[in-house]
């Protein structure tokens, strides 16, 4: 769909094609949390998987290679995104991948006739979208019937966050998720978009059912908290194990990231 608002987007995540995969491979934290949305993705069956806001690929590439029966496909605004995954679906030798440049309205016009079984959508990719129903409506036509939708959202109530910020006197950053329009983790970058309560999602995707849920940096610091991370060294991993028992609780409403699987 090209809109003014996801030409805007698509031109943000086109400049942050060149180094998106070195920060990550830097950032062992984000390394951690990529693999629990996967793993928690792993754990329902199909044969056909869609990726919203693919990025450049590391996901496509990491199912590609543990599902080689299954097809798999993936979509992006960002044409140097995924011009940066058909470079690794060559260089991988997988031959189970199809990308294409779009946005998750328009996957009727760029998949005709295809439902998939899984659809993932890791680290927030909903939280730029236009409008997060209309999205829930065509994410629900393009599932099969007996399918799942396993979404990572940015949430609005990051009470972790909100302290350290508090307390490092940042105080427009401790609160920049309550505006109504957020402008993401980047200082230098504003792109523009909105981070959502349990129940506005929960609200959002009325038309599906809620059957598994997780949350990610509760206690733990979120990985954007490089240096405080780096300090903490080996505490990191007890912190994290803390998250693994909070989110069994109330408490992983108010977690850095949530993720949420719906079927019908």
């Amino acid at each position: 769909m090209k809109t003014e608002y996801y030409r805007e987007i698509g031109k943000y995540y086109d400049k942050d094609a060149c180094n998106y995969d070195s920060r990550y491979w830097e950032n062992p934290v984000v390394q951690q949390i990529r693999q629990s949305f996967r793993e928690v993705t792993k754990l329902y069956p199909g044969k056909t998987m869609l990726e919203i806001g693919c990025g450049t690929g590391l996901d496509l590439i990491h199912f590609g290679r543990t599902h080689p029966d299954r097809k798999i496909f993936g979509v992006d605004v960002s044409h140097e995104m995924v011009q940066k995954s058909n470079e690794k679906i060559i260089q991988s030798g997988c031959n189970n991948i199809s990308v294409k440049v779009g946005s998750v309205e328009d996957l009727t016009a760029l998949f005709p006739n295809l439902k998939f079984d899984i659809i993932y959508i890791f680290f927030g990719a909903l939280n730029t979208v236009e409008n997060l129903k209309v999205v829930a409506t065509n994410l629900k036509k393009s599932l099969n019937g007996s399918g799942v939708i396993v979404i990572s959202f940015v949430n609005k109530w990051y009470l972790g966050g909100m302290v350290l910020e508090l307390i490092r006197f940042h105080f427009s950053k401790a609160f920049a998720r309550l505006k109504p329009v957020w402008g993401g983790y980047s200082p230098q970058y504003f792109v523009p978009g909105r981070c959502y309560t349990r129940a506005e999602i929960k609200n959002e995707f009325k038309e599906l059912k809620i059957i598994n849920k997780k949350g990610y940096s509760i206690v733990h610091p979120a990985w954007y908290f490089t240096g405080i991370n780096k300090r903490l060294g080996k505490l990191r991993r007890i912190l994290w194990k803390i998250d693994n028992l909070l989110e069994k609780t109330f408490l992983w409403r108010f977690s850095e990231y949530g993720l949420y699987v719906f079927q019908s």
